[in-house]
């Protein structure tokens, strides 16, 4: 189980169903749940939230490319690091081959994919 948190459990529902296509669960007052293959994904209600300068979530991927594509076109927007040298579509190859794409949530959560 993974946890992550929102201040807007509708939006939050929308974001993760509809945009990321996780399987939406159960919506209760306190969490939005999801099923990430094998993993649960609790979206926590907060009241304030600061978003962090870091990864809070991020997924394995087999093909990232088609990952990327796929979230584009569903309006995700990919970061980009000055200095990192990702290409056109916000992917970075780290040194030791695994090649990575981040993006924010609604709530400015910084999440990730992962091609190893």
């Amino acid at each position: 189980m993974t946890f992550v948190p929102s201040t807007n459990l509708e939006r939050a529902r929308t974001y993760y169903d509809d945009v990321v296509g996780l399987t939406f669960v159960e919506l209760t007052p306190f969490a939005c749940v999801f099923a990430s293959g094998d993993v649960m994904l609790r979206v926590t209600k907060v009241d304030e939230l600061r978003a962090q300068p870091f990864t809070v979530l991020g997924w394995e991927v087999a093909d990232i490319a088609a990952e990327v594509a796929r979230l584009q076109e569903r309006g995700v927007e990919f970061l980009v690091f000055e200095g990192f040298g990702q290409d056109a579509d916000g992917v970075w190859t780290a040194p030791g081959g695994a090649k990575i794409a981040w993006f924010h949530d609604p709530d400015g959560n910084t999440l990730s994919l992962t091609q190893f």
